[in-house]
């Protein structure tokens, strides 16, 4: 969220929201700031919350005849139930008319299309931005969950850190992300790729360039790489016998911004023996989800989490 601070105003002028407000990040003047509400799953900041859900609740009531939605939100498996009352309040307090907290695993497995309420077992990993979710479902539930807040901000920080400290050079946010994207790898035998990026040279103070190769951007982010794999591990060996024996024979599922870091699949599948499937359109898996939990409650009405 971007937001001009200093009005006299009751409340905080937001300038963009979403994905322009993304592209701000590290460009701003000393009037305007680029916020992060959310970090790690959970509420960073409240007041800025509520301010963005306002702005989506406005966006959606246009044209429309109903004065309040009802609102279904995806939280971190892991978070607390102090953390859930957070978010709920914070969208009450938005303007929502009901809201419903639905975990991400879950949501993950409705939009992959996994068959959630019968008696077999799925394994979800959703590679995110703040956190990585893994669990095992079967009938409706989940069997174990895992959360872990090593994600896609992770591996952006990662490779920020790694430039610096081999090349001193420093470099944004947003650079980070887009060598992830165009070069970033999870399997250390990917074909090479270069890129060229911009940043300030930590001695001189003066803009410069360097080419970095996919080479780098694996040896940065591997120590989360580990990280995930150890908790996909971690859930395998709390899983059930005979949902192990179905999760053999399925494999996993992933989704997730991580899940499209080339070769990703590859890497899961090498370090844990299992087929892995990416979800369709990996980046929206969860959101599709809580839309058809919402859309179908009756019959999925059992997922949302109670507090």
């Amino acid at each position: 969220v971007a937001i001009r601070t200093g009005s006299m105003a009751p409340e905080k002028t937001i300038l963009a929201v979403g994905q322009e407000a993304k592209l701000m990040l590290g460009r701003t003047p000393g009037n305007i700031q680029a916020i992060r509400p959310l970090k790690d799953g959970v509420i960073a900041d409240f007041t800025i919350t509520e301010v963005m859900l306002k702005f989506f609740i406005r966006k959606v009531q246009q044209n429309r005849f109903f004065s309040s939605p009802r609102i279904v939100i995806c939280v971190p498996g892991g978070s607390n139930q102090v953390e859930r009352r957070a978010i709920r309040e914070s969208a009450m307090t938005a303007g929502a008319r009901e809201v419903y907290l639905i975990e991400e695993p879950m949501a993950m497995a409705i939009g992959a299309a996994l068959p959630v309420a019968e008696p077999t077992g799925s394994l979800v990993v959703d590679i995110g931005g703040g956190t990585t979710e893994v669990a095992v479902l079967s009938l409706g539930g989940i069997v174990y969950a895992t959360s872990l807040r090593v994600a896609g901000d992770t591996f952006d920080d990662a490779i920020i850190n790694y430039v610096r400290r081999r090349h001193g050079l420093l470099i944004g946010e947003a650079t980070a992300e887009r060598v992830k994207k165009a070069i970033g790898t999870a399997w250390i035998d990917s074909d090479q790729r270069e890129m060229e990026i911009k940043g300030r040279d930590v001695a001189e103070g003066m803009s410069r360039s360097l080419i970095i190769g996919s080479d780098e951007v694996y040896d940065s982010i591997s120590d989360s790489l580990t990280q995930i794999v150890r908790v996909i591990r971690e859930t395998l060996e709390n899983t059930p016998p005979e949902l192990t024996a179905d999760i053999g024979e399925r494999g996993m599922v992933i989704a997730g911004g991580g899940a499209l870091i080339r070769d990703m699949d590859r890497r899961l599948m090498q370090e844990t023996g299992l087929p892995v499937v990416i979800a369709d359109d990996p980046l929206t898996c969860v959101a599709r989800g809580c839309g058809r939990a919402l859309e179908d409650m009756a019959v999925l009405g059992d997922v949302f989490t109670r507090e």
